[in-house]
């Protein structure tokens, strides 16, 4: 593992503060909406499907953060792609008992529920273009260049072959 961060940690550290900010204010005014309209159900029913879409949007962006901290290892993609489509699994699971659970409580408005996931889940996806967008992160990244090989810096390949072999300097052969 590597304690280098790689340039999408930062990004997924901004989306984590902002989806945090986004689902409270989500949290406040959907608790408030649904209240209105259908009173303590409506308050519970809001609260239970934004943070149904935030914790959605946890799972994605924590899957990520803890697959980066392989960055480097030579089994990084599998790891990686492993972890992330395991956080997706999860997040299909989840979504499936919840809705198997939450489906016959009658606490539930069935409506409220619905619009507040879709505006959290709405909300989140704006979180992520809206830090995407504002970050500066070069188009390649996380990559070593090579040198200036004119400043002496870097030899080639080929060049560096030559040198260390014995001989190679005289342009005789030794056998």
């Amino acid at each position: 593992m590597t304690t280098n961060p790689i340039s999408s940690t930062p990004i997924l550290r901004t989306v984590l503060v902002w989806g945090g900010v986004v689902t409270g204010a989500l949290a406040v005014l959907g608790g408030l909406i649904g209240f209105l309209v259908a009173g303590t159900d409506g308050l519970w029913s809001a609260l239970v499907g934004v943070l149904v879409a935030a914790a959605f949007l946890l799972i994605t962006v924590a899957s990520i953060l803890i697959a980066n901290r392989w960055y480097g290892d030579p089994l990084y993609v599998p790891l990686f792609f492993g972890i992330v489509l395991g956080g997706w699994i999860l997040k299909f699971v989840l979504f499936i008992v919840l809705l198997l659970v939450l489906r016959g409580q009658p606490w539930i408005e069935p409506m409220v529920f619905f619009l507040a996931v879709v505006v959290g889940v709405l909300a989140s996806l704006m979180v992520d273009v809206i830090v995407l967008l504002r970050m500066r992160v070069p188009h390649v990244s996380d990559v070593t260049l090579p040198t200036d090989p004119e400043a002496g810096d870097r030899r080639d390949d080929a060049e560096e072959g030559e040198r260390g072999r014995p001989g190679a300097d005289s342009g005789t052969s030794q056998v």
